[in-house]
């Protein structure tokens, strides 16, 4: 498998590491940046526009996040989607919430939703998809 970038955003730094580590296991040749912060990710998102950055294949996105939500960030998204290079997002959360579920199979940014922490399984889920 290919070098991909990845961005992980979620503010729990935990939670960071044991996804680095658990996609590190099994694809260790893929770029991953980390953002604590939704505006941080828009900020980041903002320099591959400009070109400063390159934009990721893959975003694994917390949906509780503090100040302004995942669901923020899938807003966002929804206002630049034509200005950028499209990318898979996917949900991951710790907590199994059947509305944020449903809410995240039905949006069209969204390829998938896996609880936290990520086992074997969704992170070949997430490599495996195209």
């Amino acid at each position: 498998m290919g070098e991909e970038t990845l961005w992980i955003i979620d503010d729990d730094m935990v939670s960071q590491f044991a996804i680095k580590y658990k996609i590190g296991q099994a694809y260790p040749n893929n770029r991953i940046s980390t953002y604590y912060s939704v505006e941080e990710a828009l900020t980041a998102l903002k320099e591959c526009m400009d070109g400063k950055l390159e934009f990721p294949e893959k975003v694994l996105l917390d949906l509780g996040l503090p100040v302004l939500t995942g669901w923020h960030f899938l807003q966002e998204l929804e206002k630049i989607r034509g200005n950028i290079a499209p990318f898979e997002i996917y949900i991951v959360s710790a907590f199994s919430n059947s509305m944020d579920r449903k809410r995240a199979k039905d949006h069209s940014l969204v390829k998938g939703y896996f609880e936290k922490p990520l086992d074997n399984f969704a992170v070949d889920q997430i490599f495996m998809s195209r």
